[in-house]
């Protein structure tokens, strides 16, 4: 396997490898050219939004700045809104389904590391997917950790760190997140 696909698969792989240099990249060039770009400029904005999201759906709106690793493991649906200053580290997959917003801020997390020592200092890593499901709304500075699902109609509180799976239906807030209450959808 490439180190590519290792990282997609979230195996272990060597982040330094000349193929994903190469692709984040790419990735940063795009975002900073999206970020210093005037309010006028737009729709040429919104058409290098596209260019750098592996996949999106239609009505994607992107309010700069935006940062990501790589840009091409992002899959959003229709009708996805982010706000101001979010962040998503795409080393692994990150599937967001329709109706999704992120207030300012969201951090996306996929990328993680070994929690020993020597295996952390021998520079490999993995990730973890992400899956958001659809009409989720997650709030300012929230944070969504590897390998986390969320399902559908989730609400999740600002400031939230969400380390666990979250069911449909509900509110979550809190580090860790919690469920707070059911939501009556």
């Amino acid at each position: 396997m490439t180190e590519k696909e290792k990282m997609i698969a979230g195996e272990m792989y060597n982040a330094k490898d000349p193929e994903l240099i190469a692709d984040r990249k790419r990735a940063r060039l795009l975002f900073q050219q999206i970020n210093r770009m005037n309010e006028n400029a737009k729709e040429e904005r919104d058409l290098l939004f596209y260019e750098l999201i592996g996949e999106a759906g239609e009505n994607l709106w992107v309010e700069p700045p935006f940062y990501c690793d790589y840009g091409h493991n992002i899959r959003a649906g229709n009708n996805f809104f982010m706000n101001f200053n979010c962040c998503i580290l795409d080393v692994s997959t990150v599937e967001i389904g329709d109706n999704v917003m992120f207030a300012p801020g969201v951090q996306v997390l996929t990328a993680t590391h070994p929690i020993e020592a020597k295996a952390r200092n021998s520079g490999l890593e993995y990730a973890k997917p992400i899956s958001i499901g659809n009409d989720v709304w997650v709030g300012g500075s929230a944070i969504i950790c590897p390998g986390v699902v969320i399902g559908n109609r989730a609400v999740i509180g600002a400031g939230a760190v969400v380390t666990r799976d979250v069911s449909d239906d509900v509110f979550v807030a809190g580090n860790p997140a919690q469920v707070i209450k059911w939501i009556d959808n």
